[in-house]
């Protein structure tokens, strides 16, 4: 009995060691590996990078737009060629398709949060280009890191509302907001209770040189495109467009701003150096002028919340320049003559020249005064349609530079609005007779309407009414096709000019 019953335990204990052994080799369930950690530290669409601590957001757009009697951009047709001159050979409306791809990474430290971002964008217009044609811009690309801020990125004399204004065009004028960054490096301080300041030197080319208008210097050159001949002063013949020398130094900006739930104050200010040509115009010969610096200064407010509706705003900036006109009418500087506004409507012609100065060969730069108030208000009528009205009135003057400009204008042989350093380009141009000055003005009135039918997808309509007020009064009498487009003899007076444009727009983000 001993002996069966020995067996029996024997037997069990083997069978529970036998088991024992096959349950521990059985596989067990691993742990999911998670590849994709949510990031919740700086708001939604973040993820973590495996391996890292680094919290990174992709996104971007695809923007679908088509302008009507403006470029690719929605700009008004006052800058010369086909639609500045109101020819048959313009372009009633084109077209434009934009990729945009942004990358923002975030790193928390001792130091604070280290962050890198950037806006890369692809650009595709059609009509006169191929219709694959196209380019590729880098609008932002900056690295933040313990209060600085190095790289591309919103010009810190602008109010940081400045990407969110409610409308599609680039041509409205709205103070110094450029359509892209500008390369910087910042310094900001946060004070507590909202209030912040920052201080920052800035590349100041291409977007803040204007440059200058050289009445010194004209040359005689024998041949179409030559610069060679005598060089002469006032009253001679070929207008040296644009007479800017190098980039020397940096722009150096400052704001101070309040942050608050009602909205935001912002106040800039800015140093800016106008470096001239050389007299000569092609060498140093004849020497030039001393750089001369100049400044701006700027106010912007922004009220959150409206009475008037849930999510609606009112956006007011005021500026004043002097030697620094692009810190008022904005934008990348027109390489055909410093800014050049012109409109040619009938018999009719109008326009100006955004420039920081003038100078000759007193060595004396006499600078611009430039100023402008801008307003932009966005009513929602509900979650889904909104509707903004906005609007500009930018001026710049020239003071005592006008009697050097006008006469320099009156003597040209040849020369003109079409403004080139080429005295072939010039020679096709035409001549002016008359008084006035060059001061002049642009004002302008746009709406757009909106509607969003579903997060992230946006349906766009807009009207912009420009108005070009000029000073001069007398004719100009066109010698070969030129910055007019007419017959060579016709015989342009000039006025005010009215301007016209429109866009519509589907963009969708993610």
């Amino acid at each position: 009995m001993k002996t069966i019953k020995g067996l029996i335990l024997g037997s069990t204990a083997a069978l529970l060691a036998v088991g024992g052994a096959q349950a521990a080799d059985l596989p067990v369930k691993a742990k999911a590996v998670e590849y994709v950690k949510i990031c919740s530290l700086y708001g939604a669409g973040f993820y973590y990078i495996p391996g890292t601590d680094t919290c990174i957001k992709i996104g971007g757009a695809i923007r679908i737009d088509t302008s009507f009697n403006a470029n690719a951009y929605d700009t008004p047709f006052y800058q010369g060629g086909a639609g500045g001159n109101n020819l048959w050979t313009k372009d009633y409306f084109i077209t434009r398709e934009r990729i945009n791809l942004t990358t923002d990474t975030r790193t928390a430290t001792e130091y604070g949060v280290v962050r890198t971002y950037a806006n890369m964008q692809f650009d595709f217009s059609q009509n006169r280009e191929s219709i694959a044609g196209g380019f590729t811009e880098v609008d932002y690309a900056f690295i933040q890191f313990a209060g600085f801020t190095f790289g591309k990125a919103v010009s810190q004399f602008d109010p940081q509302w400045a990407l969110s204004k409610p409308y599609i065009s680039s041509g409205f004028l709205n103070g110094s907001n450029n359509s892209t960054g500008i390369p910087q490096l910042a310094y900001t301080a946060s004070f507590g209770n909202g209030v912040s300041g920052t201080i920052s030197i800035e590349n100041a080319s291409p977007y803040r040189n204007a440059g200058l208008w050289n009445t010194n210097t004209f040359i005689v050159g024998p041949g179409a495109g030559s610069f060679t001949g005598t060089f002469y002063g006032t009253n001679s013949n070929t207008f040296l467009g644009n007479a800017i020398g190098g980039n020397h130094i940096p722009d150096v900006v400052g704001n101070i701003r309040l942050d608050q739930a009602w909205g935001t104050l912002h106040f800039g200010a800015a140093m800016h150096a106008a470096t001239p040509g050389l007299y000569s115009g092609s060498n140093e010969t004849l020497g030039h002028a001393d750089d001369k610096y100049g400044f701006a200064v700027n106010g912007a407010v922004e009220f959150k919340n409206l009475p008037t509706g849930a999510g609606d705003s009112l956006k007011l900036e005021a500026t004043y320049a002097k030697g620094a006109a692009k810190y008022v009418f904005g934008g990348t500087n027109d390489s055909a003559g410093g800014g050049r506004y012109a409109k040619v409507d009938g018999n009719t012609i109008g326009f100006g020249y955004v420039l920081d100065g003038v100078y000759a060969t007193n060595g004396q730069i006499t600078q611009s005064e430039a100023w402008s108030v801008v307003g932009f208000y966005e009513h929602y009528w509900n979650p889904a349609w909104r509707t903004s009205l906005f609007g500009s009135y930018s001026s710049i003057s020239y003071g005592d530079g006008n009697a050097q400009m006008l006469a320099a204008f009156q003597g040209l042989s040849a020369g003109g609005p079409g403004f080139s350093s080429s005295s072939a380009a010039a020679a096709r141009a035409g001549t002016f007779a008359g008084t006035g000055n060059f001061d002049f003005a642009i004002a302008q009135i746009g709406t757009r309407t909106a509607w969003t039918p579903v997060k992230n997808l946006t349906l766009s309509a807009e009207f912009t009414y420009s108005r070009l007020e000029q000073n001069l009064n007398g004719t100009y009498t066109t010698i070969g096709s030129g910055m007019s487009g007419k017959p060579a003899g016709t015989v342009l007076n000039t006025s005010n000019q009215n301007l016209y444009n429109g866009s519509v727009q589907i963009l969708r983000s993610f």
